[in-house]
């Protein structure tokens, strides 16, 4: 006889998964394939997925990490994460048809870096060293005109030209928490900087962390589909364990749960990070319900309705 199936309650956070920035990276490459058939070139992963860069592989994208990988004939798009300046403009150098995949919001603190520089400030920018993003918003600028803290304790020991005359950026993934410490840090020491009315954290990091915090204090455990280089996804596993839930884990889709953590639980929390794919948060809701006798609760914060146009080259039909 079957052994009847353990209760559980699944809360399942909204908003969670993509995000407009993330879909409309997504079409550009589809719609980039439609145009002018593959390959077509992607610099980076277009967003942090691997399921969605392994279905684009699929679909005739060809992911490379540098221009130089790129052949000067076919169409090579730019990952929504952003790119350094100097990337655009060797693709112009040797004529190559490009498009520029990046998140609207992030070309946004690009626009607020170029409008401090040209005031005569230096920026501060927080995030993390190293990801795609922060080293395209660096890139906007001349060398040493951005300099980079990634927690409080860089605060104190960041060097600036003139503290009379800074300016501060984000990232657009960090945890709202976090960063509010940081700027705080930033404020002390430097009383004369300047930053965005609001930080630059974006509305869909902002949403998708408020849900988290929500269904956090309710779970046993709580599980974020994302990739490991997904900044965004890592940060909802630190909200979940800072908002008092045990025990918080990033899976990148159902095979990856480890069942024997989650041994005993009453009740789990699901999110997923804004490169996941909604299809991945349904596998991992039915792995639940194939070992539980499961109860699925939507948990929703936020109602998002932001959509972002895809480049004008890709409307076109010449």
């Amino acid at each position: 006889m079957e052994h009847a199936k353990p209760p559980l309650t699944l809360y399942l956070a909204a908003p969670r998964g993509f995000c407009a920035g993330v879909d409309r990276a997504i079409k550009i490459v589809e719609m980039a394939l439609e145009k002018w058939g593959a390959p077509v070139y992607v610099r980076h992963e277009i967003v942090h997925n691997k399921y969605v860069v392994d279905e684009l592989r699929e679909k005739g994208a060809v992911f490379v990490e540098e221009l130089d990988e790129c052949p000067p004939d076919r169409p090579v798009i730019f990952s929504a994460h952003g790119v350094p300046k100097s990337v655009p403009a060797e693709a112009q150098r040797r004529n190559m048809v490009y498009v520029d995949a990046t998140c609207p919001l992030v070309s946004k603190v690009h626009i607020e870096a170029e409008r401090h520089f040209a005031a005569g400030l230096q920026m501060v920018m927080i995030g993390h060293e190293g990801h795609p993003e922060v080293i395209g918003t660096m890139g906007q600028l001349p060398p040493g005109e951005v300099v980079l803290v990634e927690d409080v304790a860089d605060v104190a020991t960041v060097e600036v030209r003139d503290p009379q005359r800074l300016a501060f950026i984000t990232q657009t993934t960090l945890s709202v928490d976090d960063t509010a410490a940081i700027v705080a840090a930033l404020q002390a020491r430097f009383p004369a900087i300047t930053g965005p009315a609001k930080e630059d954290i974006c509305y869909a990091t902002t949403n998708r962390q408020a849900a988290v915090k929500e269904v956090a204090p309710k779970v046993d455990a709580l599980l974020v589909i994302g990739a490991e280089n997904s900044s965004n996804s890592k940060r909802l596993v630190e909200v979940a364990r800072t908002a008092g839930c045990g025990y918080s884990q990033l899976v990148m889709r159902a095979a990856d749960i480890d069942w024997r953590a989650l041994e005993g639980i009453r009740s789990v929390g699901v999110t997923a990070g804004a490169s996941a794919p909604e299809v991945l948060v349904n596998e991992v809701v039915d792995a639940f319900r194939a070992r539980f006798d499961t109860v699925v609760e939507l948990v929703e914060t936020a109602v998002e309705r932001v959509e972002f146009k895809v480049p004008r080259v890709l409307r076109e039909t010449a």
